[in-house]
């Protein structure tokens, strides 16, 4: 009984070791990215786009909520981002876009697939993703 709870407790921190790397991953856009302006900020309805897109590119990785709990995502050695972390939320919208452009593996590069204006809109709906997050935090901090 003593090596089974070992074990389980060894499993659960191994687990959580997953968690914590894929949101203290080191990804970072570079510098120059910052300077990217968001043709599409505050825009409801590019957001709305963004929201569309998402659904049908992000979702599966990345999760409906963007918690970055998908199926497909579950299965992934380096998890996706979640878009509901501070890491995320703190980015600017240059850094986002440059990542969705770019890729790094497991996550493709959007630059053939999605438009400029599709990645735009993309960085719209995180930022909504993002929004309620910070709702969340505020309300377990109540």
């Amino acid at each position: 009984m003593k090596n089974s709870n070992s074990f389980l407790i060894l499993v659960m921190i191994l687990i959580g070791s997953a968690a914590i790397y894929a949101q203290n991953s080191n990804w970072v856009a570079p510098k120059s990215s910052n300077a990217l302006k968001n043709p599409f900020k505050g825009n409801l309805s590019a957001t709305a786009d963004g929201k569309k897109i998402f659904n049908q590119m992000c979702v599966l990785c990345h999760g409906l909520k963007g918690e970055g709990n998908g199926e497909a995502g579950l299965s992934l050695e380096r998890k996706p981002a979640n878009f509901l972390a501070l890491k995320v939320i703190t980015e600017s919208d240059g850094a986002i876009f440059w990542k969705i452009t770019h890729g790094k593996a497991p996550m493709a590069s959007y630059d053939e697939l999605l438009s400029d204006d599709q990645r735009w809109k993309l960085v719209n709906y995180i930022r909504e993703l993002g929004k309620k997050g910070v709702v969340k935090i505020k309300q377990r901090t109540k």
